[in-house]
């Protein structure tokens, strides 16, 4: 008999994982790194993700990993378009970007007979306000963004790339130095999102907050080292009929290194980050590869 319930309870989780946007917020943690709130000086820049995330580690609400025979691989290709003008607004560099996903998500849960697999357009994220203020010893952002549902979905696809709702993302973040050559920093870039309703479901996700943190030193000018790390909170619960009460969280931490190649104008990072103390959500490691062209 408790073993029957175990099967339920662990079938309900696994059912609310597949159907519950708090599992697909948009903003992908992890992707920035450190220096996240420092912005480029005025120009244009175009920025490719290179991003790969593996989970085989599905967790209940209590962060308790579920015997679901969870396997979760996201590939993702994305490319950013950013401009900074000359133009000043409150002190502060006036600026706004388009960041275009491609999407390649395999998912295998054995527990429900789940295998599914999509390749496509993400959901396009615009963001037509960002703001860049740059000190002596400081870096600070804020951003406001909005994503559109422009990438398919189907409720019976769990692997869709689209997520089915708009999200508007609020941002704010700073960067302090603690030398005057600015060799050694410290960051903090935070998000909020709030969402729509997803149209086939009449669910209306709860919102989320994150933050990317980095301590990194610079090495002869062109490179930085360091660690990174995010967290992520679902803040306020899902709506609608069928929505789940609980709400889930993740922590992550990794190295990273960036070079500058001059003559090509190029920036490269790459960091790893391994997730900890998932609750209502998968738990796995991100990997990310960015290059960053400057025109």
């Amino acid at each position: 008999m408790k073993r029957m319930c175990y099967v339920c309870i662990t079938a309900m989780v696994i059912a609310g994982f597949l159907l519950s946007p708090a599992a697909a917020e948009h903003y992908v943690n992890g992707v920035e790194g450190i220096k996240a709130s420092t912005l480029p000086p005025p120009g244009l820049y175009y920025r490719m993700y290179n991003v790969f995330y593996q989970a085989d580690a599905l967790n209940n609400p209590n962060g308790d990993e579920l015997k679901a025979d969870f396997d979760l691989k996201v590939f993702a290709n994305v490319h950013r378009l950013i401009w900074i003008s000359d133009y000043k607004f409150l002190g502060a560099d006036y600026g706004a970007d388009i960041i275009v996903p491609l999407v390649n998500t395999d998912m295998e849960i054995g527990a429900l007979g789940v295998d599914d697999s999509q390749f496509g357009l993400g959901d396009i994220c615009i963001e037509p306000l960002i703001l860049s203020w740059h000190g002596s010893m400081y870096d600070a952002a804020f951003g406001m963004a909005l994503y559109v549902p422009s990438g398919d979905y189907d409720e019976k696809e769990p692997a869709s790339p689209g997520k089915d709702m708009w999200t508007g993302m609020f941002t704010l973040g700073g960067t302090a130095y603690f030398d005057t050559e600015k060799t050694w920093s410290a960051s903090i870039l935070s998000r909020y999102e709030t969402h729509s309703d997803k149209g086939d479901t009449d669910i209306n996700p709860g919102d989320d907050f994150h933050f990317e943190w980095g301590i990194a030193k610079t090495l002869g000018q062109i490179w930085d080292v360091g660690m990174t790390g995010y967290c992520q909170w679902q803040v306020t619960e899902d709506g609608g009929k069928g929505a789940s009460e609980d709400k889930d969280s993740i922590y992550a931490f990794g190295p990273e290194v960036n070079v500058f190649i001059p003559p090509a104008k190029l920036f490269v990072s790459l960091r790893s980050l391994w997730e900890y103390g998932a609750e209502d959500r998968p738990e796995g490691n991100i990997t990310a590869l960015t290059l960053t062209k400057i025109f």
